[in-house]
């Protein structure tokens, strides 16, 4: 707010650059901050073992067992993130009022909306990954009881379930108040200008309806995310290559101009958000059928190509 609010009490006239910088060491805070305090609880637990049974700081099995988890949610975010700016150079290119418009939209959705989205995600991953290790270190032999399995399987479930309630229940109510009374004002709030304001009101108004469903499909994922984080990577992918990639490479052919250009975009950015939440529904019931069958395979669709945390 010092830096960049209109009412900042330096005579700093912020820029790009000064907005990156403040997001680059925050996140980089945030960082350090959630490292030091597992190295607290390290070393808390650490000391409490016997001194035989203690263990060293730093092994290069454990840095592995971080790696390789890390390698799928890396390389999802990069074809992710690839396509996408693909399809932002295209928004760019329909004009300054779109373009503001677009950056606008996704400023107050992102920014602000998504805020609770991201909580409840990260929440959900954190419980949902420890209930997940309990799960297979009980069923570490297999499943000799189906009918417990099923019931123990539904509490790795369980945080998810609680998180995609409640981003379905807020992500819809917020929707529906900023689309009947708060998304214009607050677009020209940040825009300043009548035109770009109507453009984002009606890109709002047309898809983000769409956003409950990543908001749901978001919570959900977190049970592939916090398990098996490989068949969270092929999710992602697949929702990727079926619908992204086809119509990246379709509004580089058509032609589209500043008049049609909300047309296309929002059936790929919508669509891509109900096309995300069917995939992953369809994904969770083939994993939880691998996971009855087999609580360490890696089978889906009878094959064991995907590899296993």
């Amino acid at each position: 707010m010092i830096f960049l609010s209109p009412f900042r009490p330096t005579t700093i006239t912020p820029t790009v650059n000064t907005q990156a910088i403040i997001r680059l060491t925050c996140d980089g805070l945030g960082a350090a901050a959630g490292l030091a305090f597992f190295l607290l609880i390290f070393f808390r637990y650490n000391r409490a073992d016997p001194p035989t049974t203690r263990h060293p700081i730093f092994r290069l099995s454990a840095l592995k067992t971080l790696v390789i988890p890390g390698s799928y949610t890396f390389f999802e975010s990069v074809v992710r993130n690839v396509l996408y700016l693909w399809l932002i150079s295209g928004i760019v290119a329909m004009g300054s009022d779109y373009a503001t418009a677009w950056g606008v939209f996704n400023t107050i959705r992102w920014g602000v909306i998504m805020v609770p989205v991201s909580s409840l995600e990260a929440t959900s991953a954190a419980f949902t990954g420890h209930a997940w290790g309990a799960w297979t270190s009980r069923h570490a032999d297999g499943i000799t009881n189906p009918e417990q399995g099923k019931k123990d399987l539904w509490f790795v479930m369980r945080p998810a379930m609680l998180s995609t309630s409640i981003a379905f229940v807020v992500e819809g109510i917020i929707a529906i108040v900023f689309s009947i009374w708060l998304i214009y004002p607050f677009a020209y709030f940040l825009s300043d200008s009548a035109v770009v304001a109507e453009i984002t009101t009606n890109m709002w108004r047309t898809i983000d309806w769409t956003y409950i469903c990543y908001a749901t499909s978001t919570q959900l994922a977190t049970i592939l995310l916090a398990t098996r984080t490989s068949w969270y990577l092929f999710n992602s992918v697949f929702v990727n290559i079926l619908w992204t990639l086809p119509w990246a490479i379709v509004v580089t052919r058509i032609g589209i101009t500043e008049d049609t250009a909300w047309k296309y975009h929002s059936v790929i950015f919508g669509g891509g958000m109900v096309v995300s939440l069917i995939v992953i529904v369809f994904a969770i019931v083939l994993w939880r059928r691998s996971v009855l069958r087999s609580p360490r395979g890696t089978s889906i669709w009878g094959l064991r190509w995907l590899p296993q945390l």
